[in-house]
C-alpha cells in the first residue's frame, strides 16, 4: 500500500481529514442512522436528531464534503445514504473498540480500588 494519496499528501493526513468529518456526535448519530440501510429523508433525520434544519444541513454538508454520504433529490425531498458500505463497518469497529477500552478501564479501576482497600490501615 502506498504512503501517499493521489494528491501526494501522506496517507496519514488524508486519514486524519476523514476523521475530522466524523468528529461530532451529531455526524456519528447521522451516520449510524444511515448505516441501518436504505435511503433516509432529511425530515426523518430531523426527527431523529431533534436539530434545527440549518444545523442538520451544516452537518450533512460536512459529511458530503468528506465523501461519507450521498444525497438524492426526489421531488421536494432529499434523501441520504452512506457513500460506501465500509462507513458502517468503520462505525461497528469503533463501537467494538470503545467497548473494549471501557471494559479495560473498568477492570483497572476495580483493581486499583482493591489495592487501596487492601493497603488501607485497619482500625
Amino acid at each position: 500500500m502506498s504512503d501517499f494519496s493521489l494528491d501526494n499528501r501522506p496517507l496519514y493526513e488524508v486519514k486524519a481529514n476523514l476523521f475530522k468529518g466524523l468528529a461530532h456526535p451529531v455526524r456519528i448519530r447521522t451516520l449510524e442512522r444511515l448505516a441501518g440501510g436504505g435511503d433516509v429523508s432529511v425530515s426523518e433525520l430531523l426527527a431523529d436528531t431533534g436539530l434545527e434544519p440549518s444545523h442538520l444541513s451544516q452537518h450533512l454538508s460536512v459529511l458530503r464534503r468528506h465523501n461519507l454520504v450521498v444525497a438524492d433529490r426526489r421531488g421536494s425531498q432529499v434523501f441520504y445514504r452512506l457513500a460506501y458500505p465500509q462507513v458502517a463497518d468503520l462505525l461497528s469497529v469503533a463501537r467494538i473498540l470503545l467497548v473494549e477500552v471501557l471494559q479495560t478501564t473498568q477492570r483497572h479501576l476495580e483493581t486499583s480500588e482493591a489495592d487501596v482497600s487492601s493497603t488501607a490501615p485497619r482500625s
